[in-house]
Order: C-alpha cells, then structure tokens, then sequence
C-alpha cells in the first residue's frame, strides 16, 4: 500500500506557495477547499505569516454531481472574508484527480465577483484528470488505481496524515 508523509509534503507545499503568493504581493489571497484544502490553507496562512484571514470554498452547489450527493456532501458554506474582485487567488486543495472540484469552486469564486488570478496549488496530484485543468503547484505526484481513494487527515493538534483505501471496501 502506498505510504506518504502528509506532513513532509505539507512543508514542501508551504515552499511551493510562498512564490506564488509574492508574486502578487499584497492583492494574494488565499483560498482553501473544503475539507482539506481549507485545512492547508488555514496552516499556511498562519506559518506564512499573513496578515489577514484565508477563505473557504465549497464546491457543492456547483458540481455536477449535486443531484446524487446534495447538500450534505459539500461540507461548510463559502466565507470568503475579503473581496474577490480584482485580487489574485492562490486556491489550495489536498488531491487533485479529475478536476471537477476545481471546476465547481471557479464557478463559485466568480459568483463573489471576477478574481485579477487564479492559481491551484495542491498537496497531492494523482492524475486521472477528466478536464483541462492543472496545478501550477503539486507538492506530489502519485498513481492510484481508479478505485482508490486518497483522503487528508488531521488529527486534533493540526498534523496531516493520508489515508488509502479501495473504494470498493468502503461501501
């Protein structure tokens, strides 16, 4: 089974991001997904340093799924505590796999108004992308099978830890 150390990864996506942050300047934003990319964005926010607060996106009433998943499967609503119009967002997910979160959530980001940028950083690109859709930043990249499902952890002191599972074994 494949192992990876969420944490080691987390430090070099901290790395990946600083960049991209700067070269905006003070109009960067960042933006984290719900569940995990939130989780990642939250801790980078603060080990970064940023003033300001970070935003969380949910994709849930934008996928093209919400008729079989609904409400509940979305997670918290979106707070974005700053304006969106006009800033440049550094959008931070867990996995990335077919790219239709990412879809959804930059159709919900255009809902708050028209960003300068967007630019997706992610912990873990797994491929199997079913859009056009890639990340100017993976801190890794990994091949599952189609049925597996990676998932960020975090335990109650912040760490992150990965879970691998067959889809199949979870129904």
């Amino acid at each position: 089974m494949l192992q990876l150390d969420a944490e080691a990864l987390y430090a070099e996506l901290r790395q990946g991001v600083r960049p991209l942050l700067q070269a905006h300047g003070s109009d960067a934003v960042l933006v984290g997904i719900w569940s995990g990319g939130a989780w990642l964005a939250e801790r980078l926010q603060r080990d970064l340093g940023r003033a300001g607060g970070h935003g969380t996106i949910s994709s849930t009433l934008h996928r093209d799924d919400f008729a079989q998943r609904g409400l509940a499967a979305g997670g918290d609503a979106t707070k974005l505590p700053f304006a969106i119009e006009g800033a440049h967002i550094v959008l931070v997910d867990d996995v990335l796999y077919t790219g239709r979160t990412i879809r959804a959530v930059v159709n919900e980001l255009f809902d708050f108004g028209r960003p300068a940028s967007v630019t997706l950083a992610v912990l873990v690109d797994r491929g199997g992308r079913e859009l056009p859709i890639a990340a100017a930043y993976a801190a890794a990249r990994v091949v599952l099978p189609a049925s597996h499902r990676l998932r960020l952890a975090r335990d109650g002191e912040g760490r992150f830890t990965f879970d691998v599972r067959d889809a199949a074994a979870l129904r």
